[in-house]
């Protein structure tokens, strides 16, 4: 007898299903790729699903125990995947169709062997969330974040900002790239918008981030504009010897070779590097390598400057990574907090008199940014602030604090563009002895 083919849409949601639940597992969101997924707008259609269910958690989170009385079954597979990718289309993305969500999600439950037993209860429970829809869709934008971060961020940062957050978090984070070469040109190639210094911004695209304009020519690089900051405020002596600490995937080890430093750039994770190296390769820069701990390295000679992009929590990036809203936990933040000081101490030891040491975190979390400053300067008497000026950053003024820290949000607007940017965290630091 003859296998019927699969529905149409069922492989696209199944692969879904699967990278959703180990998204929902802790892993860190990958988008499902052409190998995994030839077809553009199939894949197109199951990253739109991921993305929206993972958007939409804390509004998804409100609609589930109104439909399972009895909670999530356990050990069901890739049931609560398949579920709230389901809840998802049914709910944010109308125009999909409703029908394919509810055969879809059946058809997928089947075909999971921990989750079959339970298609009747899928059906059951979409039908009832079908019938529901329009009042789900109504559900208040303050669900999108954690009770405890939204509360956290509105005392930091204001309630206006923390609206603007939400935002960011449904539009999600348009391309930024970082050129090589600043030519007009160049830019109108790539579509692009001029944000502040050497970067751009992309708002709209057809192809892939490797099809665009002088790719393969090495002209450019991806890099949101907040993370462009840190290297630029860099204050080391011209053609003086640095160190990019955890360094990979590269755009800052390129922005400080293009600025003319000698680079030597170190990452504990090999894998990494080899991505690093590529990038390096592409560009045409040939910084040294150096595959070691952080919290363990000591070089031959000091450095002129060091660059220390830190592990941390993350949170600064939501827009393209909404996960970490939903996986990070006040223990878990404390534990990159004694990381990072680890990091920060052996960094100072490294560091030459006189010479410039900038800290920064993609984080919006105070324990990772403000509190490492104090620590800091507490911590090492020869070490000593070295405040950004509001001029060092012309377009971004209003992101220097009177102390000279740099703090950036979602909610604000690199030279007036629309978009937003990473949270991003950074202090300058000079050692005076």
């Amino acid at each position: 007898m003859t296998k019927k083919p699969d529905p149409a849409g069922l492989k696209l949601r199944l692969l879904a299903a699967q990278r959703l639940r180990a998204v929902l597992g802790g892993e860190h969101f990958v988008p499902l790729s052409a190998a995994e997924l030839p077809d553009g707008r199939d894949r197109s259609l199951a990253n739109r699903l991921i993305n929206t269910a993972l958007r939409r958690h804390g509004q998804i989170n409100a609609m589930l125990p109104e439909l399972l009385e009895k909670g999530m079954p356990a050990k069901s597979g890739t049931f609560e995947a398949v579920l709230r990718l389901s809840l998802a289309q049914l709910v944010f993305l109308p125009d999909i169709g409703a029908h394919s969500a509810l055969f879809l999600a059946v058809e997928a439950t089947k075909r999971d062997a921990k989750a079959r037993h339970l298609s009747g209860l899928m059906n059951a429970v979409l039908r009832r969330a079908q019938s529901n829809s329009a009042r789900y869709g109504l559900l208040q934008d303050s669900l999108l974040l954690p009770t405890a971060l939204r509360e956290k961020w509105e005392q930091a940062y204001g309630a206006d900002a923390v609206a603007h957050f939400v935002d960011g978090l449904l539009d999600g984070a348009p391309l930024d790239l970082t050129l090589k070469d600043e030519n007009a040109e160049l830019v109108e190639a790539l579509g692009g918008e001029k944000l502040i210094a050497d970067s751009i911004r992309v708002e709209t695209r057809d192809r892939p981030v490797d099809a665009l304009p002088f790719y393969d020519e090495g002209r450019w690089w991806v890099q949101d504009v907040s993370s462009a900051l840190p290297a630029r405020l860099l204050a080391a002596k011209a053609g003086g010897i640095v160190l990019d600490l955890c360094a990979a995937p590269g755009g800052k080890t390129a922005q400080l070779a293009k600025a003319g430093y000698v680079v030597t750039a170190l990452d504990s994770d090999g894998t990494r590097l080899e991505r690093l190296n590529e990038n390096m390769r592409r560009l045409g820069y040939a910084p040294t390598v150096v595959e070691a701990d952080a919290t363990n390295y000591i070089a031959a000679e000091p450095f002129d400057g060091i660059l220390l992009d830190a592990p941390c929590s993350a949170t600064g990036t939501f827009r393209r990574h909404p996960e970490v809203l939903w996986h990070r936990s006040a223990a878990d933040i404390a534990g990159r907090v004694k990381l990072q000081q680890g990091i920060f101490a052996r960094a100072v030891k490294n560091l030459a008199p006189g010479g410039s040491l900038v800290y920064c975190v993609c984080s919006l979390e105070p324990e990772e940014g403000e509190a490492i400053v104090d620590w800091a300067l507490k911590a090492f008497h020869n070490l000593e602030l070295h405040p950004v000026t509001p001029a060092e950053l012309p377009g971004l003024e209003g992101a220097v604090t009177p102390d000279g820290l740099v703090r950036t949000l979602p909610s604000m607007a690199p030279n007036g563009v629309d978009g937003g940017m990473d949270g991003f965290f950074v202090a300058r630091f000079r050692r005076n002895s």
